[in-house]
């Protein structure tokens, strides 16, 4: 009898291991084996075949990894490349000054000789993907050391990607998956000549800026237009004019007929980052830890940066991607702990874990085996979040001090000369450094530099232990009474740091100059801090983050071998991968309902002139006037702006094509919404959604506000 209860309790406890709707980010090529069914129950009309082939054009042969950060598609058969306005962000600014404001004014050229070359901007293609877990683990035993087996896996590693390469211009690399149970070798083509096309202004394509950055409603026209060049054989070339458009394998078709509530979507890119098999101990740091220090860090950095570019100009162009890259993540992680705690995700974590216990505890081999599994993780976990958060203040609040982390660049060249090298023996280190100096103070500004380094100073000597602080903040603790303002000012008008005709003077002659250079109060800084990080925190942090993982790894294959009720997708890594949904609204909190699109009357309602985020273009007003959508108005007349979706999604999606049941591109994934950002963790289908920017707008933009209806002539468009 106790038998069966047991095996009923069970079996109704397993209902929460199985996979919640629309969760999960899929290996392409296990879409026939493990989602074809499934995808097409929900409205996909073509097969798993059509989104990834090795032996025919497939979608996937027009999914790039763009600049190694974003997504981008291809939508022409002369390599035109659409992605995110703030993928393309820093090739923009990159452009820009203060008399040929690219952000402001936006750009657009009008013929191929007009589209701009970004020096280091890349535009990868997936070859082929392959399951090389038994080449990977091969000669790997059990007695081997955490050392020695890393140590064999990239020895294999390096020789299986060599062998795959081999006589070819592709590259290759491999990744692990499930917490390094599985290995794949993804083979790549890469082009180095990529120009930008086009992007709207700023009003447009950052339009809510970071007021909605991770909101929905949202109404930002957020892409832009590049093209990807090879050379006469149609292969991967450095910048040349004589470089000719890109010749794809696929071309993406673009739908005119939108969306409606419930329709299939499929998105299509190369997520980041997710970590969705954490124990509650790791979900516990990150919720209660490790997110609000991060979230205060840079919340304190933000406010100086606001102020001082809303103050001057040259500072506004200077910091305005830097600005956006911060924002980004603060928002994200604000959103993220409340996320997780409206989810109850740590007692939701919790209950599984019970639930898994239950399952060893029935079975002595398990037992023998996994155990103590949970309980080894709890412990390591109550040691590990303390170094953990050193670790984020030193990245965050250290590092976030632009001078000392520029001055951390030095560090090298700075000991070779310490221990007797000749600046002959280095000068390719010297003139890296001269090359990034002169761009690192393009966008650098000493005075907004010097706010941020006495307040991020000052979060770290009032929230890390004394004991646990570098040695400088005892010096200013007693030379300047703590007086964080006062010690800022004096090292920032002391420091060569801080001025790029300084540094070229100390790198034009750096044997006489690195004795300075070992005095200078922004290097002294940086070391105390360095070494105090470096000495007490790493290695400790780094032993325990290799037991963890190790353990990790061990749970990720218990669950797979004990819990057999659900698929298991692995965790995101920036490879390519597949997630699918359905277009749908939802409630983000009591009473409230939020409709599944926008449209250009919200731009209108948001309207403000007084304010840069909500700054309506004279042109899109004067088409919103006139009602002058042309054909990209919906069946009702209104102009969609972007609709929101339940497709699994997290960075590195931005720029993702996203697609209907037929596999025409109906818009560009930009965000998810706020309410679901904790989905890296733990995804919650009620409140999780992505956000598209709706295509019928992007060529709207082009075609009526632009003007640049001739690139239109290249896609394929479905009406």
């Amino acid at each position: 009898m106790k038998k069966i209860v047991l095996a009923i309790i069970l079996l109704s406890n397993s209902i929460t291991f199985t996979l919640k709707a629309d969760e999960g980010m899929w290996l392409p090529i296990f879409l026939k084996a493990l989602n074809e069914a499934d995808m097409q129950s929900k409205g996909l009309k073509l097969t798993a075949d059509d989104i990834y082939n090795i032996n025919k054009s497939s979608l996937k042969d027009a999914i790039v990894h763009f600049g190694g950060g974003c997504t981008g598609e291809i939508i022409s058969d002369k390599g035109l490349l659409l992605t995110n306005h703030h993928c393309g962000y820093g090739q923009i600014q990159a452009h820009s000054t203060v008399e040929n404001d690219l952000l402001t004014n936006g750009f657009w050229a009008k013929n191929q000789t007009e589209e701009l070359p970004n020096p280091g901007l890349t535009a990868t293609f997936i070859i082929r993907m392959e399951d090389v877990t038994a080449k990977v683990l091969a000669n790997i035993t059990e007695g081997m050391s955490d050392a020695e087996r890393e140590k064999k896996i990239l020895e294999n590693i390096s020789t299986i990607t060599k062998e795959a390469v081999k006589d070819t211009h592709y590259g290759a690399y491999i990744r692990p998956f499930y917490y390094g149970n599985e290995y794949y070798m993804f083979v790549t083509e890469t082009f180095r000549d990529v120009r930008l096309v086009g992007a709207p202004p700023s009003s447009i394509g950052k339009f809510g800026g970071d007021t909605d950055n991770w909101m929905w409603p949202r109404h930002t026209g957020d892409f832009s237009i590049f093209r990807v060049y090879a050379n006469k054989d149609n292969k991967p070339a450095d910048y040349s004019k004589d470089n000719v458009p890109y010749q794809p394998k696929y071309v993406i078709p673009i739908s005119l007929k939108g969306i409606q509530e419930g329709d299939f979507t499929m998105v299509y890119g190369f997520p980041g980052r997710t970590s969705e098999y954490l124990t509650s101990f790791a979900v516990d740091m990150i919720q209660n830890v490790s997110d609000p220090a991060k979230v205060k860090i840079r919340e304190t950095k933000l406010a100086i940066l606001d102020k001082d570019m809303k103050a001057n100009d040259k500072v506004r162009i200077q910091y305005s991607a830097k600005y956006a890259s911060i924002a980004n993540y603060w928002k994200k992680w604000d959103g993220e702990r409340n996320g997780l705690k409206k989810a109850d995700a740590i007692n939701k974590k919790k209950l599984f874990e019970q639930d898994f216990l239950a399952k060893v505890n029935t079975d002595d081999l398990a037992k023998s085996n996994y155990g103590n599994l949970l309980s080894d993780l709890e412990n390591k976990y109550k040691s590990f979040s303390n170094y953990n958060n050193q670790r984020d203040y030193f990245i965050e609040a250290i590092l976030g001090i632009e001078a000392v982390g520029f001055a951390y660049s030095y560090t090298a060249v700075i000991d070779a000369l310490s221990s007797g090298k000749k600046a002959a023996e280095i000068q390719k280190d010297i003139d890296r450094l001269k090359s990034n100096a002169t761009t690192f103070f393009k966008d650098y500004n000493a005075t907004t530099d010097e706010k941020v380094c006495a307040a991020l100073l000052k979060l770290v000597y009032d929230n890390i232990p004394k004991n646990e602080q570098a040695d400088i903040f005892n010096e200013i603790e007693k030379k300047h009474k703590a007086d964080f303002n006062k010690y800022a000012q004096s090292i920032y008008s002391k420091s060569f740091f801080t001025s790029e005709e300084s540094i070229l003077k100390f790198l034009n002659n750096p044997e006489g100059n690195y004795k300075k250079a070992l005095k200078d109060p922004i290097y002294l800084l940086m070391k105390s801090c360095y070494s105090k990080f470096a000495n007490d925190v790493l290695p400790q942090y780094n032993s325990l983050d290799i037991e963890i993982t190790k353990l990790n790894r061990v749970y990720m294959k218990a669950m797979r071998e004990l819990v057999t009720t659900k698929k298991y997708y692995p965790d995101a890594n920036s490879t390519l991968r597949v997630t699918y949904g359905k277009v749908d609204g939802y409630y983000p909190k009591d009473g409230v309902k939020y409709n599944y699109y926008t449209t250009l009357d919200g731009i209108m309602e948001k309207e403000n002139p007084s304010v840069d985020e909500f700054i309506v273009h004279p042109k899109l007003k004067e088409l919103y006037n006139k009602k002058d959508y042309g054909q990209y108005a919906d069946k009702s007349g209104e102009l969609h702006v972007a609709f929101c979706a339940s497709n699994h999604t997290t960075g590195g999606n931005s720029g993702s094509p996203v697609f209907n049941g037929n596999l025409e591109l109906i818009g560009t994934n930009f965000d998810r919404n706020w309410e679901g950002t904790m989905s890296d963790i733990f995804y919650n289908p009620n409140q999780v959604r992505n956000i598209i920017l709706d295509v019928r707008y992007t060529l709207f933009i082009v075609d009526k506000f632009a003007g640049a209806g001739y690139l239109l002539n290249e896609m394929k468009i479905n009406k």
